[in-house]
């Protein structure tokens, strides 16, 4: 540790190479300044308070990445509450998404309120025929129901689970286990390059994980809150998704690391300005 350099100089340069690498992790700043990690964290915590960065799992973000209201929150926030949060880039996501699928095509949506752009974008392409779509959300199911019979919606069954309108364990697996879809989409809380695609609750996280194994292309779609963070339940290791759709709010590092450890990262286009 450099004798000379302050706790308040350590700081600064801290912000610095946040604001300039759009993502800094604990482990590079305790190697950078000689400190140890519990120091780091330190740092990056006061960096916080003072409205200079956010933090994420293993480290910080610039404090504009992403709108403070989207911070990780104290509990799981229910399905209404995720439903007014970054609404335009999961609209961006969701029509990104929606454009991988060709009619004929067989697709799973998760619950979660980015699928629900995706369910949104599907209808709106009037191009699309006898496309089959197998949700475990009651919203996308009640969403996707005018237009049958152009799609084929099932739903899962399961346990009825409130807080996201989400069917789970015991029996949410047992339709699943009889298909193979050609699309995937599944949504998450947290998507990082080492711990891998988490959800904050353990029931869905074990049906996520069953729509992973049931698809020939697996998608996540998670706005940019989601990088770099973990949760209770793992889903899976990053390189067993196909790919990832997510905004262009994405720190280029995490994206950078994304990539190298095996997943293809679909940065959406941002609106057009008038």
């Amino acid at each position: 540790m450099d004798p000379d350099l302050t706790a308040a100089r350590r700081r600064s340069l801290a912000a610095d190479l946040v604001i300039e690498r759009g993502f800094v992790r604990v482990a590079e700043l305790s190697e950078s300044f000689g400190v140890t990690p519990v120091t780091a964290r330190a740092d990056l915590d006061a960096l916080e308070r003072a409205g200079l960065v956010r933090r994420v799992h293993g480290g910080a973000v610039p404090a504009g990445a992403a709108p403070a209201t989207e911070a990780r929150p104290d509990r799981e926030p229910s399905f209404e509450e995720a439903l007014a949060t970054s609404v335009v880039p999961k609209q961006r996501i969701g029509e990104h998404a929606a454009s991988l699928v060709r009619s004929g095509q067989s697709v799973i949506l998760d619950v979660g309120t980015t699928t629900l752009q995706v369910a949104r974008a599907l209808r709106a392409r009037a191009d699309l025929d006898d496309v089959t779509i197998l949700t475990n959300g009651l919203s996308i199911a009640l969403e996707l129901e005018p237009e049958i019979p152009r799609f084929t919606v099932i739903v899962t069954g399961g346990t009825l689970r409130p807080r996201q309108h989400s069917l789970v364990h015991p029996l949410a697996g047992s339709i699943l286990e009889d298909v193979h879809v050609d699309f995937a989409f599944i949504g998450c809380n947290g998507v990082d390059p080492r711990l891998g695609v988490t959800n904050a609750n353990l029931p869905e996280a074990a049906v996520k994980a069953h729509m992973l194994r049931r698809a020939a292309r697996a998608v996540i779609v998670a706005d940019a809150s989601k990088l770099g963070e973990a949760h209770l339940g793992r889903i899976g290791p990053v390189d067993a998704f196909d790919a990832l759709v997510t905004n262009a709010a994405a720190p280029p590092v995490l994206v950078g690391e994304l990539r190298d450890a095996g997943l293809e990262v679909l940065v959406a286009p941002e609106p057009e300005r008038p």
